[in-house]
């Protein structure tokens, strides 16, 4: 039976490099692709990091019942929502899934296949770096949003509070100061959570 290890962690973390490498270094992992209803960043391909979609859309996925888990966030660019479907991209029968989200969508995947088929990957990163690696990522943007870069880094401390790390049963944590120290440490966890 198929896992799903689930990388999370605050913005700017470098969950995004971390999960890409994984999926570099472990091409069996399938890929559970989420949607939004915000524009598309610079770089970024509809179907890849995101399904990219209109609100017609989610409200025809939730009539569907496809929807597991939906966040919404009023933004200062207006309101984006997120969300995670079945949509046949999951069958956990025969795969195991590399994922990258929020501790809200692990929350809800968890509730939704069972608490032993998510494998939490926290992903922490010291708070003034993160804020430099942010500034740095916004400003190669073409139309820089700085403001809703200070509401998202703002917001990570209430959406990453200890509460909720403890609600959520999240115990180990993967500091990425060093890219390859931080990805050994996550495989030798995938390893040991395997053999379980």
């Amino acid at each position: 039976m198929g896992k799903i290890y689930y990388v999370m962690g605050k913005s700017s973390s470098g969950k995004d490099t971390v999960y890409k490498k994984l999926l570099e270094r472990h091409p069996g992992f399938r890929t559970i692709v989420p949607y939004t209803t915000r524009p598309i960043r610079e770089g970024e391909r509809d179907g890849v990091e995101y399904f990219f979609v209109d609100d017609e859309r989610l409200r025809e996925m939730q009539e569907a019942e496809q929807v597991i888990e939906v966040r919404s966030y009023n933004t200062r660019c207006g309101i984006w929502t997120y969300f995670t479907a079945d949509d046949g991209q999951i069958d956990l029968k025969t795969h195991d899934y590399l994922v990258i989200g929020t501790l809200v969508s692990y929350r809800a995947l968890r509730e939704y296949f069972g608490a032993e088929k998510l494998i939490p990957v926290y992903i922490e990163v010291e708070d003034g770096l993160r804020l430099a690696r942010a500034v740095e990522r916004e400003r190669r943007q073409a139309e820089p949003k700085y403001s809703e870069l200070c509401r998202r880094f703002l917001a990570d401390e209430e959406d990453f509070s200890e509460e909720k790390l403890r609600r959520a049963g999240i115990v180990r944590r993967f500091e990425n100061r060093d890219l390859d120290a931080c990805l050994e440490e996550i495989e030798d966890y995938i390893r040991s959570s395997e053999r379980v």
